[in-house]
């Protein structure tokens, strides 16, 4: 018997209207007709009885039924594991913090895509705890993090150290400074980004988390918004060097202390790389990344 015997067999079961099957499976009804009597002959008996208008399964007819309709999960299952077979093999998913350096990471993606012109890529955009979650669950292949710590199961891969500048707008006092100490953001007016792992990064200095004395004004994740505020005047905030300015915006390189955040490539320990996690890895080893440099 072939696939399409079945197909147009279970159809017929469905409607119990070969006309209707017919139309379903978009064939003629004389060759779905076929199609079952050849099923009816390899079985050795009436697999639908029809009297007039109406059309019956026999018992053998619902017999067959069960075993075929198996027979096309398996079918089915099959083809979906050989699909993600081929999947493990040509695709990877990656995903990327949100506030990567769009130069970094295009330069990277176009790397890897000459390593590997099969590859089929998925990127997602991310917070950093969410990248984490979406690794631990097999949602991810592989992160590109900015996170300062990592859990033991994680296992990171430095690729370039990003310094953090403070953003205001222009005419604002900083205009005047080559770098803003730390110290004198005291009592300026502050715009704070969701998940920003900037305190994070002082925790690793052992320095005290730096939203004690400012007035934080404004919380927000976007980071359009966050730079429209800075550049309305609305308050400073704190951005990673490489992240794309809007026009207008002033930055200058926070010191005392001086505080940087690092770029890592991020796999879950213990688990075996399929092809194109291990050239993502060999890829962002070699990538030249602290020769990118800002917008």
């Amino acid at each position: 018997m072939e696939m399409h015997q079945i197909r147009y067999f279970l159809m017929a079961c469905e409607t119990l209207n070969f006309t209707r099957a017919a139309q379903r499976c978009e064939v003629s009804v004389p060759s779905l007709t076929r199609a079952i009597q050849a099923l009816e002959d390899e079985f050795g008996g009436q697999l639908f009885r029809r009297e007039r208008s109406l059309t019956h399964l026999t018992d053998l007819g619902r017999l067959m039924r069960q075993h075929l309709g198996a027979a096309r999960e398996a079918t089915e299952a099959a083809r979906r594991d050989a699909r993600r077979y081929a999947d493990a093999d040509t695709a990877l998913k990656l995903g990327v913090v949100a506030t990567m350096p769009a130069r970094h990471l295009t330069g990277y993606l176009r790397t890897l895509g000459e390593a590997a012109s099969e590859l089929r890529l998925h990127v997602w955009e991310a917070n950093c705890e969410e990248l984490t979650e979406a690794l631990r669950h097999g949602e991810i292949d592989i992160a590109i993090s900015t996170a300062a710590n990592f859990d033991d199961w994680m296992r990171p891969t430095p690729l370039f150290r990003e310094r953090y500048m403070v953003a205001f707008p222009p005419g604002h006092r900083f205009e005047q400074m080559n770098a803003v100490p730390l110290s004198e953001f005291e009592g300026e007016a502050y715009v704070k980004r969701l998940h920003c792992e900037f305190p994070s990064n002082f925790a690793r200095l052992d320095i005290a988390r730096p939203y004690q004395t400012v007035e934080i004004r404004y919380v927000g994740e976007r980071e359009d918004w966050v730079q429209a505020m800075v550049n309305a005047a609305l308050g400073i905030t704190v951005m990673p060097e490489f992240l794309p300015m809007q026009n207008g915006i002033q930055t200058r390189l926070v010191v005392e202390p001086e505080v940087y955040r690092q770029v890592s490539l991020v796999t879950v320990a213990g688990r075996p790389h399929s092809r194109p996690v291990a050239l993502a890895v060999r890829t962002a080893r070699s990538f030249p990344w602290q020769s990118i440099g800002g917008q």
